[in-house]
């Protein structure tokens, strides 16, 4: 079997305990990875030296715990929500965090849920339980600057294109919406997926956007026509959480069976399967590169994080 057939992941760390409960949510920066859960703090762990040290816990930031993180893609913001509806904002000086502000938008419970940060951190997006996507300016006031419409479906699931040009939004009805942010448009209304749709993400140049969910299927659409160009099947479980490689080369993906998949674009197939634990997988992130070796990281259902890094070829 020629080496490029597969790969192989080696687990290379495990944060036991990382968390008192489910750990929902990851965020990565280039020198960090954050964490939060059903728990009120967030903690933040160093990805440049390769035992992870925990180097910050924001402590009691969201007392009904936490559901989504989002991280700019230049390491300097990112974003927590929580389940009583509140959105807090978060700088990073020196690799230390503070927090910037909140949202306030008379939120209730629920009405904030997927969240997801423009690359320099200037725009917050945010989905709604009756299919609103918001969209504020962080820079400017934390006002409010756009409103998408949608059929009302519970928006579950959300991402801004690194360019920032598009808003994608994945929705319980299995609605798949593409928006111009320049125009404030509908641009797609994406079909194939009929199940609630968990995670939606864009390829690093924009090009693909990836959705999946219960349907179990990771369905592939090209953003300038809204055609669907492939089906990545092989999860026997709902699809939970995707994340991009930094050349848009790689997706992973993760599921309620506790299985991480890492699927190669070029091929449309599944190239690592990886099983740490058989509880759900709510988050799956790909880490900063070091050096040639690609990494991930998993988190999930068993309170832990556990870090995998490229094998080397002999």
């Amino acid at each position: 079997m020629a080496s490029w057939q597969s790969k192989q992941y080696l687990t290379t760390h495990t944060i036991d305990n990382a968390h008192i409960t489910d750990v929902f949510a990851l965020a990565v920066t280039p020198h960090q990875i954050l964490s939060a859960s059903g728990s009120s703090d967030i903690k933040i762990y160093s990805t440049t030296d390769p035992d992870f040290p925990l180097v910050q816990t924001l402590d009691a930031v969201h007392k009904l715990g936490i559901h989504h993180l989002a991280a700019s893609k230049d390491g300097c913001h990112f974003a927590s929500a929580g389940f009583a509806g509140d959105v807090k904002m978060w700088h990073s000086q020196d690799g230390q965090w503070t927090k910037k502000g909140e949202i306030v938008d008379g939120n209730k419970a629920g009405e904030i849920w997927a969240i997801s940060l423009s690359a320099d951190g200037q725009y917050l997006a945010a989905t709604s339980v009756d299919g609103r996507i918001n969209v504020w300016d962080n820079v400017g006031g934390r006002t409010k600057i756009r409103e998408f419409e949608t059929k009302g479906s519970f928006g579950m699931a959300l991402d801004l294109s690194a360019d920032g040009r598009f808003t994608a939004s994945g929705h319980e009805n299995g609605g798949v919406y593409i928006f111009s942010n320049d125009t404030g448009r509908l641009l797609h209304s994406l079909p194939g997926l009929i199940k609630p749709v968990r995670a939606v993400a864009f390829s690093p140049g924009g090009k693909l956007l990836a959705a999946a969910g219960d349907a179990k299927v990771i369905a592939l659409y090209d953003v300038a026509s809204g055609e669907q160009v492939a089906n990545l099947t092989g999860h026997g479980a709902w699809v939970f959480s995707l994340d991009w490689s930094d050349t848009g080369e790689f997706l992973l993906s993760g599921a309620f069976d506790g299985k991480a998949k890492v699927w190669s674009i070029d091929r449309r197939e599944c190239v690592a399967t990886h099983t740490e634990t058989d509880k759900t997988l709510w988050s799956v992130k790909w880490l900063p590169k070091t050096g040639r070796n690609e990494g991930f990281a998993t988190a999930g259902a068993n309170r832990s994080i556990s870090f995998y890094r490229e094998a080397t070829g002999g």
